[in-house]
Parts: structure tokens; sequence; C-alpha cells
């Protein structure tokens, strides 16, 4: 199972279509879940979780990669193809 982190607009603008999609290298699946407090992946399956900004920041510099802090930003668990 791969994280895939996505963004969104924020609830006040009405269009809800998605504006950023990042499939995260599987090497940082244990520390992005240690992270936001998981226990496994697969717990993680149960949903997709809206990231604080903090979070965000922390998951960025961890994969070293820059994700816009104008959107809301999700990070969930997608099965691999």
């Amino acid at each position: 199972m791969s994280l895939c982190i996505t963004g969104f607009l924020p609830d006040v603008f009405e269009d809800s279509s998605l504006k950023y999609e990042l499939y995260v290298n599987d090497e940082f699946n244990e520390q992005i879940v240690a992270l936001l407090g998981h226990k496994s992946v697969d717990e993680m399956a149960a949903g997709e979780w809206l990231l604080t900004a903090d979070q965000v920041a922390q998951i960025s510099r961890l994969i070293g990669e820059v994700i816009p802090s104008d959107l809301d930003i999700f990070i969930g668990v997608e099965a691999e193809a």
C-alpha cells in the first residue's frame, strides 16, 4: 500500500476538484505513519486524514518535496496496482 497526499482548495471555494496529488515513496511510510501517531499503514487505510500545517511542513521536509501550503492537504492509503 502507498501513501497518497492530496490537496484541495479550502471549503470557502466552490471548486472541489483535486489540485495536488503526490504518491509518497514507500521508503518514507514508516516515518510518516509514526509522525502522524498511527501504528501502521494498515491502520491508516480506514480513511483520508486532514493534515495540520505543522504536519504538512514536517512531511515536506522528510520527503524533500514542496507541498502547497495554500490548500487543504489530506493523506490516505491507496492499494498498489
